[in-house]
């Protein structure tokens, strides 16, 4: 079900409810390595920014208000964007969501209009420094290798 349908039918406390039991289940030590990618109001309850902080390495990607207006003006999927000024509710947000991000994050990267794989090599490169990846792994496209001589 899409998110836009899931608000409308049940709202948002119950949408943020599923995603507590989603992030709890995927943070769980016994899962296999993974990326995730939550969505901007997942670090708003407390349980959530817990079990990010504590059981994975979070990267906040960082973005201003106007840089995600201009990314997501058309997007119509978005259900707390369907508003009359989306930029004026984007900042609301970003003032709201921000510390928290802050405060979850171990690494933070703004993101601004460099490319997708200057962001992700920007990432890389910080998780090597941290020693959270072997050293020489690049990234090649949309593929990662590694350089093992």
């Amino acid at each position: 079900m899409p998110i836009r349908s899931f608000f409308e039918q049940y709202g948002e406390s119950a949408f943020r409810d599923q995603e507590e039991v989603v992030i709890d289940e995927l943070t769980r030590s016994d899962h296999e390595p993974r990326i995730i990618a939550t969505g901007g109001g997942a670090v708003l309850r407390q349980a959530n920014r817990a079990h990010l902080h504590d059981r994975t390495t979070v990267i906040y990607l960082r973005s201003s208000p106007e840089e995600l207006y201009r990314r997501l003006r058309h997007d119509t999927q978005r259900p707390l964007l369907q508003v009359d000024d989306p930029l004026a509710k984007l900042r609301e947000l970003y003032d709201q969501r921000h510390p928290l991000y802050e405060e979850v994050a171990h690494y933070s990267v703004d993101t601004g209009r460099p490319s997708v794989a200057t962001l992700v090599n920007m990432i890389m490169m910080q998780l090597e420094v941290a020693g959270l990846l072997p050293s020489g792994v690049q990234v090649v496209g949309n593929a990662s290798t590694q350089n093992n001589g």
